[in-house]
This record gives structure tokens, C-alpha cells and sequence, in this order.
């Protein structure tokens, strides 16, 4: 099955450009797409330097809904929004005071890439910090969500004023300029031993799910996002195969919609959110992620109108429970409905989702500025062309 390769260089280009992070493009693009992706046939995307974090998560969507292996090459920098602290990868145009705007969300990876199948995606990084972000990192590592494998280094806050080079990265495309990929711990550990000195105090990363552990490694910390732990009860798991303790029904669900089988996904992720109804309760973090999932699915379906409800639904759920309205989880089910929004043609369905979504970004505003005069605009521009 055909490889997807997505090559994302990304930093400022005012004064608080850490990394010379474009300067890697030049010796990854001379690596074979075969390699890049580790599939016989393979396509490639690249981001140099982009200024927008929606054209960075467009990108990375597509990406995510593409059915081969997927591999990700991130270098850049991390800084922390100074509202709620959150980790970013600073985009073109990113400052320390907008960062909230103009970087890239972390946890933006985790929930694009948590419905692939387990084994398919592996994000290699070469990232540099600010002295917060990497207290920050320290205290809480870097993790890509369950099923995904994360390589690579974190380097310190670097003494010196000039960008620094993304050494790690050079060393790794070195290896893959050969065209031949080696397994991909392996290669994350040549490109380590050829890029780190002795003495070198960077976080290297290697959490791969498939991968046991080496004794000088680590084990992969528990992360992904809320409520991904499967429902499960203590019945008979012969007569009922929510009950089986050892249950992926997220792989299930992936094998389905990567056969096409999307009404059988969308069914079984209705079992398991009814499940996770009667076991948790409504509002419970395991009902919302059902309802994420299917929201997913609807999209993966090509059902925009539906996939928008269920994100509206999901967002509303979410402030029930108390969750505040500029929460991540809040306003990434904000972002999806109104993204969804967006790609709806029917009139009938705009004008029918438009006034819940206008009702929502009063609330839930986001981080790009003017999203409710947008949603309003072209609410009424389909009114507009029914009475026309």
C-alpha cells in the first residue's frame, strides 16, 4: 500500500527563530520518497516555514485520512502560549505574545492522527526550546496519543543567539539518502549516535508502542486523549465483545473505514459510546470520545453536514460538563464544527447548522480572530439566496 511522507519545517522568522529548521529541506528532499514514507511507493508533502496554523492542520488532516503508512518529520521550535501554558511549534509569523494564534497546538497532532490504524504513523521531531518550554517538556515529555510511534531529540535553550542547526534531522534524511530505510528505532539510533555527543543533554525520544523497550530506554509513558480508555464490564466477554478486556475497538473501527465499510464503523462506534452511556454516565469523558469518534467518521464518510452536528454536539457536551470555553477540547470541537461548517453545500443543511454553530462561537470564539463574524457572513449570504 502506497506511503504518505509529511515534511513540516517550521520557525519564526523575527528575531526568536531558534533553529535554521528549513535548512534540513534540501538534504530530506534528496531522500527517495520510498524511504521517507518506508513503503515501496510513496507521496510527499512539504511545509517550509508556513505562516498559518490552519494550513499546517489542513495539510496534516489529509495526511491523517490517507489508508498507507503515514510518517511525519517535524522540525521546528516549542514555546508555551502564555495564557494557558500549552505546548505550540512556533509558525512563521509566531511571537511569545501570540503564540496562542500563530503556533501550532501539540495536542492538535494527538487528535488528527488517534483514529488511524495502531502501528501505521510514526512522527520523527527535531525540536528546540525556550528555557520555559523546556522546564515544560521536562516535566511532561512530548507524546504523539496511543497507536502512534514518536522518535527524535529535544534540544535545550541554546546559548548562543544564531539559529541553530537541526542536526538530528541532517543526520536521519544522511542515513535515508542511501534509499534504503532501516526499521525505524534503528534509525532513530544512528541518527543519534551521529548527531549527539556524549555529554549532550537533549530528551531523546523513543516511545513506539511496537517497539519493547531497550534497558538504557525508558518506557513509553500512558498518554492519549480523553476518555480512549475502552469501556468495559465484568460479564461473560464470550456473550458480549464490549466486555473482552483485551478489545481494540478503535482498530475494528479503522479496518473498517479503511475497507470503505463506513456504515458498519459508524455502527460500531454507536455500540461503544451506548456503552460507554450506560457505564459512565452522559457527559463522562468516555461518552465524549465516542462522540468524537463518530464525528471523525462522518468525515472520513464524506458527510460534512452530519460529522458538523456531532462536532456541535461534542463542544456543547463538553461546557455542560464544566470543561471552560477556552479549553483545548472545547474549542478543537469549535474549530471541527465550524471547519466542517464550512464544507457543507446543501443550503438546507447551512441554514439549518448555521444558527447552532453562531451560538456556539459566542462562547467558544477560538484562537482565530473573527470566526463568528465569518460563521454570521455566510449564514447569511445562503438566506440571502433563498429569497433571491
Amino acid at each position: 500500500m502506497p506511503g504518505t511522507a509529511l515534511l513540516i519545517a517550521a520557525a519564526p522568522v523575527s528575531k526568536s527563530r531558534l533553529v535554521d529548521a528549513a535548512s534540513v529541506l534540501p538534504v530530506l528532499a534528496a531522500v527517495p520518497p520510498a524511504a521517507l514514507a518506508g513503503t515501496d511507493t510513496a507521496s510527499v508533502v512539504e511545509l517550509a516555514d508556513p505562516l498559518d496554523p490552519q494550513t499546517v492542520l489542513t495539510r496534516l488532516r489529509a495526511a491523517a485520512m490517507a489508508p498507507g503508512p503515514l510518517t511525519v518529520y517535524l522540525i521546528g521550535q516549542v514555546h508555551l502560549d502564555r495564557r494557558q501554558r500549552h505546548v505550540h511549534v512556533a509558525l512563521a509569523r509566531a511571537t511569545s505574545a501570540t503564540m496562542r494564534y500563530t503556533g501550532f497546538p501539540w495536542h492538535w497532532f494527538t487528535q488528527e492522527l488517534r483514529l488511524r490504524h495502531a502501528g501505521a504513523t510514526t512522527l520523527i521531531v527535531d525540536l528546540h526550546t525556550d528555557p520555559e518550554s523546556w522546564q515544560a517538556l521536562n516535566e511532561q515529555p512530548l507524546d504523539a496519543g496511543p497507536g502512534v510511534a514518536l522518535y527524535g531529540r529535544v534540544a535545550p535553550p541554546a546559548r548562543r543567539r544564531t539559529p541553530a542547526a537541526p542536526a538530528y534531522m541532517k543526520a536521519l534524511a544522511t542515513v535515508l539518502r542511501s534509499g534504503h530505510r532501516p526499521p525505524v528505532h534503528q534509525l532513530h539510533e544512528q541518527a543519534v549516535a551521529q548527531s549527539l555527543g556524549d555529554d549532550a543533554q537533549d530528551l531523546v525520544l523513543a516511545r513506539d508502542p511496537h517497539v519493547p523497550p531497550s534497558a538504557d530506554q525508558h518506557p513509553p509513558r500512558p498518554a492519549g486523549p480523553p476518555g480512549v480508555p475502552v469501556p468495559s464490564q465484568k460479564t461473560d466477554s464470550h456473550t458480549d465483545p464490549h466486555t473482552e478486556p483485551h478489545t481494540d475497538p478503535h482498530a475494528a473501527i479503522t479496518a473498517a473505514v479503511e475497507a470503505g465499510r463506513h456504515g458498519e464503523a459508524a455502527a460500531l462506534a454507536a455500540s461503544w459510546e451506548q456503552t460507554a452511556l450506560r457505564t459512565h454516565g452522559p457527559g463522562s469523558n468516555e461518552v465524549i470520545h465516542w462522540m468524537e469518534v463518530r464525528a471523525d467518521l462522518a468525515r472520513f464518510a464524506g458527510d460534512p453536514a452530519r460529522s458538523c452536528e456531532t462536532w456541535l454536539a461534542v463542544a456543547t457536551a463538553r461546557l455542560t460538563a464544566g470543561q471552560a470555553p477556552d479549553s483545548p477540547e472545547v474549542e478543537a470541537a469549535a474549530d471541527r464544527a465550524h471547519h466542517l461548517w464550512d464544507r457543507v453545500r446543501d443550503p438546507e443543511a447551512v441554514r439549518a447548522l448555521g444558527p447552532d454553530l453562531i451560538r456556539l462561537r459566542r462562547r467558544v470564539p477560538g484562537r482565530q480572530r473573527g470566526t463568528l463574524t465569518l460563521a454570521q457572513r455566510r449564514l447569511e449570504q445562503f438566506h440571502t439566496q433563498r429569497v433571491g
